[in-house]
This record gives C-alpha cells, sequence and structure tokens, in this order.
C-alpha cells in the first residue's frame, strides 16, 4: 500500500527551504541602441515581469533537491541550470531574462549572473512548483 502525496506540504517546504533567494524574471522590449562614443551597445531595454522568492539551481542541484523532498518530481535536464518559482508566479517565456536579485547564500555564486529562459516555464497536471530551463548568458 502506498501513501499518498501531500502535495501542499511539499509546495511549502520547497517554498521554505529552496526558493529563498529574490528573482527577477523581466522581458525584453526592444534592442539595444548603440552608443556612438563608445562603440558599444547599451543595455536591451526590458520590463520587469515578475519579481519574487525563487531559486537558480545547476542541474546537481536540481538533483539534490529531489533527493530533499523525498521523491523524484522532475525529469533529467538538457541545460545546465534551472529556475524554480512558486505556483503562483507568472509562466516565464523564451527570451525572458533572470537575475537573482537577493541571494540568501554568500557562497551562492549566483551574484552579477544572468540567464535566458530556453522554454516557456514546464506545465504539468500534477506541480509543485515551476521549472523553467536556463542557459547562462555570458559576456563577450
Amino acid at each position: 500500500m502506498t501513501t499518498p502525496v501531500d502535495l501542499d506540504a511539499v509546495r511549502q517546504h520547497l517554498e521554505n527551504t529552496v526558493m529563498v533567494d529574490r528573482v527577477r524574471i523581466s522581458r525584453p522590449t526592444g534592442t539595444p541602441q548603440l552608443d556612438v562614443e563608445t562603440g558599444l551597445l547599451g543595455p536591451i531595454p526590458a520590463d520587469v515581469v515578475w519579481e519574487g522568492n525563487g531559486a537558480v539551481l545547476s542541474a546537481h542541484g536540481l538533483a539534490a533537491v529531489e533527493n530533499l523532498v523525498g521523491g523524484k518530481w522532475l525529469d533529467d535536464t538538457a541545460s545546465w541550470y534551472g529556475l524554480i518559482t512558486p505556483l503562483h508566479a507568472p509562466l516565464p517565456q523564451r527570451g525572458d531574462r533572470v537575475e537573482v536579485a537577493v541571494s540568501s547564500s554568500s557562497t551562492g555564486g549566483t551574484a552579477g549572473r544572468v540567464w535566458q529562459a530556453l522554454d516557456p516555464a514546464e506545465a504539468s497536471t500534477v506541480e509543485v512548483a515551476r521549472i523553467t530551463r536556463l542557459d547562462e548568458i555570458t559576456p563577450p
């Protein structure tokens, strides 16, 4: 006999123990302008879509979270990073930019790094969190 999983308890556990950073999701709204004095492109204009609790985890971090909650709730990822946000957060779209606005850890290594959503957030009949595959944007 199997014991049913309390999905609300799993969601709460993830939000309290894993989604402890403040993440910002922004959506590009145009193209960068050329700075004629420097010859460099300026920032890409964007609107903030959402800012709130979440986590950016490496593929290894995502696997560790599966062990933390006691079950496999995430398929293997082809990308190295994944964004985890609560179910009430909006669905990130392909091309959205993700950054950790405030890190809860001084050793997390996410400060100053930016990622791009590879695909729309994953969807499922049964969900405990929003998962979005990310690719890091590296400066030239």
